[in-house]
């Protein structure tokens, strides 16, 4: 059998992480034809269909999915052995970054992400994608995202994982309709929003499970980012973490946080990336930035 040559290699990988033979032609500056006759290449090299095309995707195989790790890591590793002489300077920098958030990680971790690049005179193409709690580790091996903040727990021997910051849980409502002091009936007669746990935090479902709170539930939505305007507008209440309720009370000064009367902790907020070997510089930079941007 002969051996992948360098073209191959990163044809595989990047068609494996874009899923698109139209986006790695214009990623690798060639044209279709000559990543079509590539992927010819590969299939024969492997015995393997690789990659399958289901509607304008390009899926990729059992065996395809086995091979991505060590040859994406392969790759890493002869990038950095290449580049290794050129140090990384983050001043000027402007490569291209993908930041995995969920809805509320934006409105939470994004400011003090962009003041630390600016304060880094860094202009990267910084790109956030929307983050399911149960994609982060595919999203990361396939290269979709560098790095991603999310409560989910992921235990993977691919994935590099940090504490960020604990979640403590919250009630918030309007100071028009103030909860009363803390205590086993302080949400009596009270209705609430319920948001979908797409993003990780289980706990507001779970807490109104377990505490026969869920036929009070009169409104459910998909994102956080429209509740403060319901709360204020209304006598509703939602539990959320309280680094978010925060920031929603920076913007709508007329809501109110209250402690609940139960245990209110959930899993931490963890920064995610691949492992060290397969970081380049800047990515390995930008890790450390937003370690220091978004810890408590």
């Amino acid at each position: 059998m002969s051996l992948l040559d360098l073209n191959q290699l990163r044809t595989f990988v990047v068609l494996y992480e874009l899923r698109s033979v139209t986006a790695v032609a214009d990623r690798l500056h060639v044209t279709q034809p000559t990543v079509s006759y590539t992927l010819r290449r590969l299939r024969e090299r492997f015995d393997d269909e690789l990659f399958r095309r289901e509607g304008r995707d390009m899926v990729p195989t059992a065996k395809a999915t086995q091979l991505f790790g060590p040859l994406h890591e392969a790759l890493t590793q002869i990038d950095a052995a290449v580049n290794e002489t050129d140090a990384f300077e983050p001043a000027g920098f402007t490569g291209e970054l993908m930041l995995g958030l969920t809805s509320i990680g934006e409105q939470t971790f994004l400011p003090p992400i962009m003041s630390a690049l600016a304060r880094e005179a860094s202009r990267p193409h910084l790109q956030v994608e929307r983050l399911d709690s149960d994609q982060v580790e595919e999203a990361l091996a396939r290269g979709a995202i560098d790095l991603a903040l999310t409560v989910s727990m992921i235990t993977s021997p691919r994935l590099w994982r940090s504490r960020v910051r604990g979640v403590e849980y919250v009630a918030l409502s309007s100071s028009a309709h103030p909860l009363p002091p803390t205590g086993p009936d302080m949400f009596a007669g009270r209705h609430f929003v319920r948001v979908s746990a797409r993003g990780g935090h289980i706990f507001p479902l779970q807490a109104l499970t377990d505490h026969g709170l869920m036929p009070q539930v009169v409104l459910t939505v998909e994102e956080y980012s429209t509740v403060p305007a319901v709360l204020e507008a209304t006598d509703l209440v939602v539990l959320l973490p309280r680094h978010v309720a925060e920031v929603f009370r920076g913007w709508f000064p007329d809501l109110r946080i209250a402690d609940l009367p139960w245990p209110g902790q959930s899993a931490p907020v963890s920064l995610y990336t691949l492992r060290e070997a397969s970081l380049s510089p800047a990515r390995r930079w930008f890790r450390s930035l937003v370690l220091d941007a978004v810890s408590e």
